[in-house]
This record gives C-alpha cells, structure tokens and sequence, in this order.
C-alpha cells in the first residue's frame, strides 16, 4: 500500500520542513510515502471563503485516483491513541492500494472533498497551523509503522 499526504500551500518553516522529510524518509521503510503539495492559489482576495474551497477542492480531485481511499484531517473527525490509529492502518494495508490522506486550505474543506472521503480523523480537538499539523501527522504516521512491526520507538 501507498500512503499519500496531500496538502495545500508549501510548507515555509524550515524547522518543520526538516522534520517533515525525515519522518517522510522513515516512513519509506516500511511502505511507499509521498507529500504531495497543492500550489497556493493566487489572488485570493478577491475570492469568498466558499469559493476558496471550491478552487481548492478542485485541485484536490485531481489529484485522486477512482480507486484512492480519502481520508481527511478534519477537526470533526474520529480521534484515536497513536495504538489504535496503527491497528486501523495494518487493516487499510490490506484493502487498499492508495491510502491518501489530506490537509485542506485555510477554510477547510469544499463539499466535494467532503463527498469524495471515505473518513475525517482528527489529529487533537485543539487547532494546529497547517505547517505543523504536516510534521505532527508524518510523526504519527511513523509512529503506527513502528508499532504495526512491534518496534520500541512507541511506549506504553
């Protein structure tokens, strides 16, 4: 199984930057990873919120494939302990060939996305920028790998 982390704008902090690729580099070992970056959109200002969203969400599709299981990080979805968050990971490693997770712009989510997702996971009922949400997600996601192999990087 691929896992995918979509998000949109680049990310600008360096410090985050280089957590981020050395999460992404060790998530490599134990399954294909990818950040895929959607570019900013330009000129924003003279766009509402919702059509925001939508530019946005339009981009996101395209960069889906048909059979994609989507995932979005959303403050109103299901929240889960890091062991629990790996065993429902080992199961989608079994049913799926693209898991994809996604970081919307700074409004959100357009319905389309919304439509499109098989599941919203929140990361914490607390609010994270979207720079940091990238590196705490690729930590968590590293963090399942390793438990799925039963290796000590993860104390109960």
């Amino acid at each position: 199984m691929k896992s995918i982390l979509i998000v949109v704008g680049k990310t600008t902090d360096k410090h985050f930057i280089a957590g981020i690729a050395d999460y992404s580099s060790r998530i490599n070992h134990y399954m294909p990873f990818e950040l895929l970056v959607i570019p900013e959109l330009k000129n924003t200002k003279s766009l509402s919120e919702s059509q925001q969203k939508e530019r946005e969400g339009e981009l996101i599709l395209k960069s889906l494939q048909p059979a994609d299981t989507v995932v979005l990080l959303d403050e109103h979805g299901e929240e889960w302990r890091s062991t629990a968050f790996a065993s429902w990971l080992q199961k989608k490693q079994q049913l799926t060939r693209r898991l994809v997770f996604v970081v919307g712009g700074p409004y959100g989510f357009s319905s389309a996305i919304y439509n499109r997702a098989q599941e919203k996971l929140s990361l914490s009922k607390m609010t994270f920028s979207h720079q940091m949400i990238r590196l705490i997600f690729t930590e968590q996601l590293y963090r399942a790998c390793t438990i799925i192999k039963g290796e000590p990087y993860h104390h109960e």
